[in-house]
């Protein structure tokens, strides 16, 4: 059974806690830990504690390390978390959460033990009963507008009742709200809060004011 839970901000979060912190959860792509420690004080200070750290740049662990050590109200997670190697380093650099743009057999096993709660990808309903079969009922949906959007979601409603998504990819301050009108939807993942341009300017209260916008995102 995937593991649920992880020490983080002083309790024990669940994947369903981390999810519904807020009604986005930003996705940062950053060089290293001098961009990454304002960047997530900027977002915390927004209303987004959860903040997902891809692992696309050579100073992503670093990165983690950083918000977790300096910034005790955030929540960092690891994104684009391929193998169980990858797993296992961020969940040392400090970790709380794992998010994966999908799934292999491999990965499905070292996530199954996890210490920190996980949020696999899907983009099809093969996908998604795979995942829920091996005990994951929180997901993410990946990616989102070229996999079907919002109509895909809403057609999942009944058959995959159970399931509860996080849709990443292609989703804007514009598309957000139907998303999280959607029962399944619980939050949703995006980069429109920090732009790769605004964290190299260091331009934090800009990206303040663009969590405070998404952290008041109501569904449409």
């Amino acid at each position: 059974m995937a593991a649920q839970s992880r020490k983080g901000m002083g309790m024990m979060q669940t994947v369903e806690e981390v999810m519904t912190k807020a009604p986005v959860i930003p996705v940062v792509t950053v060089q290293g830990a001098d961009d990454a420690v304002p960047l997530a004080r900027a977002l915390v200070a927004g209303g987004l504690p959860a903040i997902e750290v891809t692992l696309r740049t050579p100073g992503a662990l670093a990165a983690i390390e950083a918000i977790a050590r300096d910034v005790p109200d955030a929540i960092v997670g690891a994104g684009t978390v391929l193998n169980g190697a990858q797993l296992s380093d961020a969940v040392g650099a400090g970790a709380s959460f794992i998010v994966s743009p999908g799934v292999t057999d491999a990965l499905i096993r070292a996530f199954s033990d996890a210490p920190v709660p996980v949020l696999p990808g899907a983009a099809t309903a093969s996908e998604v009963m795979r995942l829920l079969e091996a005990g994951f009922t929180h997901q993410k949906f990946f990616p989102a507008e070229q996999a079907g959007g919002v109509a895909m979601l809403k057609a999942w409603s009944a058959p995959l009742a159970g399931v509860r998504f996080c849709p990443t990819g292609g989703v804007s301050p514009g598309n957000a709200p139907d998303y999280l009108a959607l029962p399944n939807v619980l939050c949703v993942g995006g980069s429109w809060i920090a732009p790769g341009a605004d964290v190299a300017r260091g331009d934090w209260a800009v990206i303040e004011g663009n969590a405070r916008a998404a952290a008041a995102l109501a569904g449409g």
